[in-house]
């Protein structure tokens, strides 16, 4: 979703002629719109306001932080009062095609900085991929037990059990975000970064980190075709409320031998996947919807992302062993099955396998 046209409508911001340069209005801050980062920090900022209704005036950009080194800024700083003394949410931006590595050393650097400004909260964006924490309530070191599904919205004082429910309500009747589709680009890069996280530079056999997308991209389709009631939250995202660390390996698990039931010929192997690995990837699957995103829209996409992998175009080399390994077919069983991508969207070299 654009919030750019709503954000000029009432004030925010503003672009000049050739729109290479933002204007953040209250802030009286003009940044080089034609940077990457920008644009997200920039729909982020917009967010911020639009939609978790907090205050211009009490949100601030490139805010530098105290105790670390000199040229050390926070992207985005949402303060609890009109002074900016008290930070609440540290905001750190990255483009949208940033590898899993440098979004982990973003992390990072989003804890020095919420740290050092004594914020409570934390949010790490890549618009593509998004990261909340309770920076508060736990140790410095601690990255997992602290994940939250959200960060909360203005004057809320509870945090949010999850973040994307049916209808795009919550439970109790307050606005929430549901899935969405996605365009067929949006829906490439998203596989590619996953496979590419869980992929790790050569940590884990090509064809094994697809294997493993495969089946997270078969867990996420099932989740999408139950029958929820409008205000359910999905159950292929991160929670806040968790019984243990473990609980979202144990719900995606669950949806996974749920699906098994129904063809266990297809997904014969369990997911082998870290708490960490993860949640990474349900943090890109987790908001879109694949099942009512355009057939057409969804080959264009999955032809896009088949074509990448078979022919190493993300620096990974295949010999012709790993090539027909029998995960690969699963997939493409899978996805012509579940109608996500029509036969003719396959890559006539895949029906060689």
């Amino acid at each position: 979703m654009s919030y750019f046209s709503e954000g000029i409508s009432k004030g925010l911001i503003s672009f000049n002629e050739n729109q290479s340069r933002i204007k953040y209005i209250h802030q009286n801050k003009t940044y080089n719109f034609n940077d990457p980062e920008e644009k997200v920090r920039a729909e982020t900022f917009l967010q911020l306001v639009l939609v978790y209704g907090y205050q211009t005036r009490r949100i601030d950009l490139e805010v530098n932080v105290p105790r670390r080194t000199p040229n050390d800024w926070a992207d985005i700083v949402v303060y609890n009062d009109d002074a900016h003394s008290s930070p609440y949410i540290v905001v750190e931006c990255k483009q949208p095609n940033v590898r899993d590595e440098e979004f982990k050393q973003a992390i990072e650097q989003g804890f020095g900085n919420s740290n050092s400004l004594k914020a409570a909260f934390l949010w790490v964006t890549s618009a593509t991929l998004n990261s909340y924490f309770n920076v508060k309530d736990f140790g410095g070191k601690e990255r997992e037990k602290n994940i939250i599904a959200d960060i909360p919205r203005s004057g809320k004082t509870e945090l949010a059990k999850a973040k994307f429910y049916k209808g795009g309500v919550t439970e109790e009747g307050d606005k929430a975000f549901d899935i969405t589709d996605v365009a067929p680009s949006e829906l490439t890069r998203r596989l590619d970064q996953a496979h590419d996280a869980l992929w790790a530079g050569g940590k884990r056999n090509p064809s094994q980190a697809f294997d493993e997308l495969d089946k997270l991209i078969f867990c996420k389709i099932w989740d999408e075709k139950k029958d929820r009631r409008p205000g359910e939250p999905y159950d292929f995202q991160v929670f806040t409320v968790e019984e243990s660390s473990e609980s979202l390996l144990e719900r995606i698990k669950g949806l996974y031998e749920e699906g098994r039931e129904r063809d266990p010929e297809v997904f014969q192997d369990d997911i082998r996947l870290t708490l960490a690995e993860l949640t990474t990837v349900v943090g890109y699957l987790a908001p879109i919807d694949i099942e009512n995103t355009d057939l057409d829209s969804k080959g264009r996409a999955f032809e896009t992302f088949l074509k990448t992998y078979f022919r190493g175009q993300n620096g990974q080399f295949f010999t012709p062993r790993p090539v027909v390994d029998s995960s690969l077919k699963c997939c493409l069983s899978l996805m012509i099955v579940s109608c996500l991508i029509p036969l003719a969207a396959v890559p006539a070299f895949c029906f060689t396998l």
